[in-house]
């Protein structure tokens, strides 16, 4: 079995993030990814952004980019003019999403002359015969959607419109991702699901982000980072966590990994040594 591996960045707002990036990509390129994304802010905010990170990343490290673009406050017209600028710079590849609803707004509403949801954005990517389409999936239920079998359902028609694979929300334990891709596949969703992994570097953090977006926090995991911060070996039980995840998941078949980075790449590039990817710098080495 081949394992590919995948990176998640997020668009520099100062100096100092661009230097992250930077290193982030830098330090993360020679495991060999089978593509890297680059998302958008919040909203939308971070367009133009996003569209220079894809670029740098492309151009300067030679990795294959794909590029997040999401319905939020633009036309139908105006992110599809995203979308041709992407092909332009030799992008191939996007993740098509929604988008969180705007800072403030409690809940997603359409531009008026834009995508209303992103089948419709998946569909029209698809029609111009110029991308590979991800979309977004959700092992647990997300916080717009009835229960879990309505955002299978979802994934369902994204795929039926165009994509090519999903890449998951983040979640904890190994059984979550492996109940959803039998629900899938009864569901008869045949495309690759691609399981999302967050290496934790804050617990604190992480605890904040899975609460908002609605993924389950087991009580031993609770456990286990109160007595890991109270011992200073956050890190170190961090490491041990993701790399376990990560083996139960190849264990059961998986034959992809999705990393959402931070742009904090030292624990994803641990992780990634300790399953055995080994990077171009040590096989030339080796040869």
């Amino acid at each position: 079995m081949t394992l590919r591996i995948s990176f998640e960045f997020f668009p520099p707002q100062t100096l100092d993030a661009s230097f992250r990036l930077w290193d982030a990509a830098q330090t993360l390129a020679p495991l060999r990814p089978d593509f890297v994304s680059v998302t958008y802010g919040a909203g939308g905010t971070t367009r133009k952004l996003t569209h220079e990170a894809v670029g740098a990343i492309g151009q300067n490290f030679g990795l294959n980019v794909a590029a997040h673009l999401t319905c939020v406050e633009a036309s139908r017209a105006e992110t599809l003019e995203i979308a041709q600028d992407y092909a332009a710079a030799g992008v191939s590849e996007i993740v098509a999403l929604r988008g969180d609803p705007p800072g403030g707004a409690d809940a997603f509403c359409p531009h008026p002359e834009g995508f209303r949801d992103a089948v419709e954005l998946v569909e029209a990517l698809a029609d111009t015969g110029k991308f590979k389409i991800r979309v977004g999936a959700y092992p647990e239920r997300h916080p717009d959607a009835a229960d879990t079998a309505a955002d299978i359902a979802w994934l369902k028609r994204k795929i039926d419109a165009g994509a090519s694979s999903a890449i998951t929300q983040f979640f904890f334990e190994a059984e979550t991702f492996f109940r959803f891709r039998d629900a899938c596949e009864k569901a008869g969703i045949d495309a690759p699901i691609i399981p999302g992994i967050l290496p934790i570097h804050s617990w604190q953090g992480a605890r904040r982000f899975a609460t908002r977006c609605g993924t389950a926090i087991p009580t031993w995991l609770d456990e286990a980072y109160a007595h890991a911060i109270r011992d200073g070996h956050e890190t170190l039980l961090s490491t041990a966590i993701a790399t376990e995840l990560c083996d139960e998941l190849l264990t059961g078949g998986v034959e992809d990994l999705h990393f959402y980075t931070l742009n904090r790449p030292q624990l994803t590039r641990d992780v990634c040594t300790a399953l055995g990817i080994a990077t171009e710098v040590s096989l030339q080495n080796v040869a």
